[in-house]
This record gives C-alpha cells, sequence and structure tokens, in this order.
C-alpha cells in the first residue's frame, strides 16, 4: 500500500513540474511564442552556406525530374541527396546538393564551371524541358528562391525559376546560365533571445528577454528572412571561361535584352555558369520570412464560399425542422392518442414510412460492402479532420516538407482502429450476430488501401517509364507494405475486436419475414440520389480550385482555416441531405433505405471527378502527353473515392440514427 501511495506521489509530482514548466515558458518570458517548422540558423559574418536543389517541376507534365538529370555544374565532393521522408518521397521531392555557395553579407560574382561541348543528347534533353517549361526548384536555408516576373502590368510571383527560355515564333532554345541572386537578411543581438526546440521538422520557441541587461552582448547574428533569384542567358566566351577555376570572381553584369547575345542551345556549345549574390539587410523577422510565400489573395472568394454554403444549411435545416416539428410529431401523437382498435383501423388507411415498418430494418443487399465502406469513410474522414485540425492551428508548416503527407499517411495507420470498430459494430447491427467479425475487419484494413495500392502502382509503372524522380523507389513500396500490413491491419483487427464488445444496438421494432413490395415510382429514385450531391459539392467546389490549383500549379495552400469551415459545413450539408432523402423515400414506401442514404450525400464524388476532368480541360490546357493525362486521372479517381467513402459515411451514419429514433417512437404491438 505505501510503495502504491509513493508511486501515485511521484506521478503527480512529474506531472507539476511539467504543468510549471509551461507556466514558465508561458508567463516568464515576454513576447515568447512557437515556430513549427525548421530550427532557427544563425550566422555570422563570412559563414559559409550551400544551397540544395530540388526536383525540377513542370506545370506541362507534372512529371518530376532531377536536377542533375540535365548537364548542371556538379559540387566538388559529389552529388549528396539530403534525408527524405515518406510526404517527400511519395510528392517526388528529390533534394540534392548544389555547387552554389554563399558567404554571409559578402556580395560578389563567381564563375561555377564549363560543360564539355554539348552532345545530341543533350541538347535534345535541354530543348524538351525549356519548352515543356521545367522550373529549377532552389533552396537556401530551408527557403524556395523566388522570382518576380511582370505579366500584363501585374507583378507576380513564382518559385523557382526556368531551365531556359524560348521566344515567340522563334526555332531557336536558350539556356539560364547566370543567377542573380539576393538574400535577404535580418540581424539582431544575440545575447536579447534564447531559442528552446528541438532540431530540424521539430518545434522552435523564441523568448526575448528586453529586462535582461547584466549579461554581456554577443556579436550580432543574421538570420535568412528570404531568398531570390532573377535568372539570365548570356554567352560567354568559352576560351576565357575555362581558364577560371570554381568559385573565382567576375565582373557582374547586366543581363543582355537582345536574342544574340543569349546562350543558346545546340550542339558542341559549351555553356558558362555564373552566379551573383547579394545580401540585403531586412526587417522582415525569422518566424515571419514563410509569409511572402503563403500569401494568397482571393479571401473575398473563400468567404463568399462559405456564406453559399450556409444559405444551403440553413435551405435544409428547414426542411428537416418541418419533417421532425410538423410531420414527425403530429403523426406521432396523433398515432399515439388512439385506442387500439383506433390504431388497427387507421393502420389499414395510413400511408407513408409507418407502412413499412416491419421492413425499414431489412438487411440490406451487399452488406458487407456496406459495413467495409462505412468503415473506410470513418477512417478517411478522421485522418483529414485531425489533419486539417493541426494544420489550421500551424502544426504542419510548409517549412518541413511532406510533412501535411506523412502526418497523414500515419494517422490513416492508426486510425485503423477506428475502422474496424464501427464496420463490424455495423454488421453486428445488421445481422445480429458478431460471427465473422474477423472477415469484415479484414476487408475493411484492405478496401480503400487496395484500391489505392493498385491505382499508385499504375501510375508508378507510368513513372518508372519516364524515368521520373515522381516514381516511388522500391525500398519505400516495402515500407508502405510493412507499415500497412504491420500496422494498419492489425489495429483495425483490434477494432474490430472492440467492436464485437460494445454494447449491441437493437432494432425499435421487428422485421416481417416476408418483405413488403415496393410501389413503382414515376421515375427511378437513384435519379434524386445522384441529384443530392450537387448539394454538399455546392459547399466544396470553391476550395476545391484553391486545392487543385495548389496540387497541379505549383502554388502554396496554407489557409487551412478556411479549409476547416467549409469540412465543418459539408458534414452538416451531407447530414441533412441523407435525412431528407431517407425521409422522402420512406414516405413512398420505400424501404431499400441503407445504399441511398450512403450514396445521397457520398454522390459528391460524380461531381469532384467531373469537375476534376473539367479542370483539366480548361485550367491545365498545357499539360501534355499521355503520361501526364494518365497521372492527373489516376489521382483524381483516388481523390473522389476518398471523398465518396468519408461523405457516405456522414450521410449514413446520421440516416440511421434519424431512423432508429424515427421508428422508436412508434408503439408496436
Amino acid at each position: 500500500m505505501q510503495m502504491e501511495l509513493a508511486s501515485v506521489r511521484k506521478g503527480w509530482l512529474m506531472y507539476w513540474n511539467w504543468v510549471w514548466v509551461w507556466v514558465w515558458v508561458c508567463v516568464e518570458r515576454t513576447n515568447g511564442f512557437y515556430l513549427p517548422g525548421t530550427y532557427m540558423h544563425t550566422y555570422s559574418n563570412g559563414d559559409e552556406i550551400y544551397a540544395k536543389v530540388n526536383s525540377m517541376t513542370s506545370i506541362e507534365t507534372e512529371l518530376p525530374f532531377s536536377y542533375y538529370s540535365l548537364p548542371y555544374c556538379k559540387p566538388r565532393g559529389g552529388i549528396k541527396k539530403s534525408a527524405e521522408n515518406i510526404g517527400e518521397l511519395l510528392m517526388g521531392d528529390q533534394i540534392d546538393n548544389s555547387p552554389y555557395r554563399f558567404r554571409i553579407n559578402i556580395n560578389e560574382s563567381l564563375y561555377l564551371c564549363t560543360t564539355p561541348p554539348l552532345n545530341e543528347k543533350e541538347v535534345k534533353l535541354l530543348k524538351q524541358r525549356t519548352r515543356d517549361l521545367y522550373q529549377v526548384n532552389m533552396i537556401l536555408d530551408n527557403l524556395p528562391a523566388m522570382r518576380f516576373a511582370m505579366q500584363n502590368g501585374v507583378q507576380i510571383q513564382w518559385t523557382g525559376f526556368p531551365v531556359g527560355y524560348t521566344p515567340p515564333d522563334a526555332t531557336a532554345d536558350y539556356i539560364i546560365n547566370h543567377l542573380r541572386f539576393t538574400v535577404l537578411v535580418h540581424e539582431y543581438q544575440g545575447g536579447d533571445l534564447e531559442i528552446i526546440g528541438t532540431g530540424e521538422g521539430g518545434l522552435g520557441v523564441i523568448a526575448a528577454d528586453p529586462d535582461n541587461n547584466d549579461k554581456p552582448s554577443s556579436p550580432p547574428g543574421y538570420q535568412i528572412v528570404g531568398f531570390q533569384v532573377a535568372p539570365c542567358s548570356i554567352k560567354r566566351d568559352p576560351q576565357l571561361m575555362t581558364k577560371l577555376h570554381m568559385y573565382d570572381n567576375i565582373s557582374t553584369i547586366t543581363c543582355p535584352t537582345g536574342l544574340s547575345k543569349y546562350q543558346i542551345i545546340s550542339e558542341n556549345e559549351r555553356i558558362s555558369f555564373t552566379y551573383e549574390v547579394e545580401f540585403v539587410k531586412s526587417d522582415i523577422r525569422w518566424p515571419s520570412r514563410w509569409d511572402a510565400y503563403l500569401k494568397m489573395d482571393g479571401d473575398r472568394v473563400h468567404w463568399f464560399s462559405i456564406f453559399n454554403s450556409l444559405m444551403v444549411i440553413f435551405f435544409l435545416a428547414g426542411i428537416v425542422f418541418v419533417i421532425f416539428l410538423r410531420t414527425v410529431r403530429r403523426d406521432l401523437t396523433r398515432y399515439e392518442e388512439l385506442d387500439k382498435e383506433a390504431q388497427a383501423q387507421m393502420n389499414e388507411e395510413l400511408s407513408g414510412w409507418k407502412l413499412v415498418v416491419g421492413d425499414v430494418f431489412r438487411e440490406p443487399e451487399h452488406a458487407t460492402l456496406l459495413c467495409v465502406m462505412v468503415g473506410d469513410g470513418v477512417q478517411i474522414l478522421g485522418m483529414a479532420a485531425v489533419t486539417i485540425v493541426f494544420a489550421a492551428f500551424g502544426f504542419m508548416s510548409p517549412a518541413s516538407r511532406g510533412m501535411l503527407l506523412t502526418g497523414m499517411i500515419i494517422l490513416y495507420l492508426f486510425l485503423g482502429i477506428g475502422a474496424g470498430y464501427v464496420s463490424v459494430r455495423v454488421w453486428r447491427t445488421i445481422k445480429g450476430t458478431t460471427q465473422g467479425w474477423w472477415r469484415i475487419s479484414w476487408f475493411a484494413a484492405c478496401f480503400f488501401p487496395g484500391i489505392a495500392f493498385v491505382i499508385l502502382t499504375a501510375i508508378n509503372f507510368l513513372l518508372w517509364g519516364s524515368k521520373s524522380t515522381g516514381a516511388i523507389p522500391i525500398s519505400l513500396y516495402f515500407k508502405l507494405l510493412f507499415l500497412w500490413f504491420c500496422i494498419s491491419v492489425p489495429l483495425t483487427l483490434v477494432g474490430g475486436f472492440l467492436g464485437t464488445r460494445a454494447k449491441e444496438i437493437e432494432y425499435p421494432v421487428r422485421t416481417n419475414q416476408i418483405a413488403r413490395e415496393i410501389p413503382g415510382g414515376k421515375y427511378p429514385s437513384w435519379i434524386l440520389v445522384v441529384g443530392a450531391g450537387s448539394l454538399p459539392f455546392g459547399t466544396l467546389f470553391i476550395e476545391l480550385f484553391f486545392i487543385m490549383s495548389s496540387i497541379w500549379l505549383g502554388r502554396f495552400y496554407y489557409v487551412f482555416g478556411f479549409l476547416l469551415i467549409v469540412m465543418l459545413l459539408l458534414v452538416m450539408v451531407c447530414a441533412e441531405v441523407s435525412v431528407v432523402l431517407t425521409y422522402m423515400h420512406l414516405c413512398v414506401e420505400d424501404w431499400k433505405w441503407w445504399w441511398k442514404a450512403f450514396f445521397a450525400s457520398g454522390s459528391v464524388c460524380l461531381y469532384v471527378f467531373m469537375y476534376s476532368i473539367n479542370y483539366l480541360v480548361f485550367d491545365l490546357q498545357s499539360l501534355s502527353g499521355p503520361v501526364s493525362a494518365m497521372l492527373y486521372i489516376g489521382y483524381s479517381l483516388l481523390m473522389a473515392l476518398a471523398i465518396m467513402l468519408a461523405t457516405g459515411t456522414i450521410g449514413f451514419l446520421v440516416s440511421f440514427y434519424f431512423v432508429h429514433y424515427l421508428f422508436s417512437s412508434v408503439k408496436i404491438d
């Protein structure tokens, strides 16, 4: 007993120690805040830092390729790949070191290298990458290179710079071989700040101590808060340039304007690569350095989407209100006030949902598939909800590349326990027995991941054939299979076992032995079900445009606060649509409501996929090649399937509890 009390006392002491640590961090430090993303790096004058290069990307093909697949200058120590997480590998990122050297606060113009004479294969590849509008993605201190350009009198910003330049109505192509970098640095006194946190990819906390004047002031430190690039094409004399060595100083030069002074891409040409660096002091603080990348216009469009969704919700809520308070309540009150003889006489005269009381809970067709899809829908919905909430609160920083996708995969794996629990519980409710629960759990663990695996494998064969860095490595395949079968499947089986131990959901009415005939309708009921998906799509489509632009046009998406609101509205619309349609089907004596409740909200996937095709035709007009089109369609199918499972699950579960509540209020002898 004394040992137990001692262990409890020890646990409480540890708990309060942690509480006081957090209180000290939050209260004693002035101007403290957390920094999601990478750890802050501080440099002194003259410190060397080397840029990194990511895979080259294009909105024309959507196929990433390695930077060193083109004849660029290589680092002195050889090419070294950076460690990458699962999300980066799945997105096709391949981050390598580069020869571009920067020395803090030293402005210089440097020579890199001169290539050997270009052969036919290199010329063909350079021309192809140039005409496909491939962008070189360079990174300095975890910041992507940003380029500014004028388009129709408006300044726009891009990340990366083009491989080359093809003038309009010209047959020649020119390579970008000179880069003018502008590095923005913020100066601060190191003694005034204290940094608490983990390494790269973790959390950093900066705490300022303005009242602490006892410590001697340390030399000023510099933080990189901006990285801009201006690309040029300059024809240089290879005879003179080959006499230089890497990092030799050269004279600065203004970017030429005439094509005759550009470096043409042709056979036997020797290309000299050079660059300039200019450091500029900036008032931008380190925590705000990503603001320039994440700034997104169109706030009014987001608010308009939310307002439009609210109108739909209020309209549907009014219909549900009428159903509950006027129709259902009135009928139930009137029904319960009659005596037994009057009820029997009334039952002969009644029409509508009360007549299907003996069939409403009859086992649906393909019950196994329904249970599996509902379980997988819970898993996908939970993953999306937790991811969006964390991202909305700033825990999914774009500075941590691949973190969003990695977090989604981890959440999906561990939410397998929810998929198993829900699918087995629905199965147990429909069948009235727990026999075969492990089979349902196994199907739930393999249904959506299996379809995703088939689609990704088909896409991967196309990417392998194109020698793209977007292809998933074989080693990653085995890792994903290991995570699937060693984490997700066992957790789903555990969830299924818990579902067998949960309290049984009993039907409020008995099911007749002979099924009631469903009256024939003027139009097929599935027309109404498919049409109902347009209402959830109206809530989703504006935000869907921004998300697809982020995926396929290389834009940053970081308005997760809006996305969280839209998701909550989507859940409400799906629930209301399914309840209204379920009630309408019951009123016409159609007791086969199970699948219709699922697809009333799940049919939004049809509109999402059609919108994806519309986006491909009208917004991605430049997308070229069958491989790029198959890649786009494959990912669109996967997205539509995930949306169908998530929204259909919402509609089914809400409709089930609506029907259960409705018929539990009817007195049956």
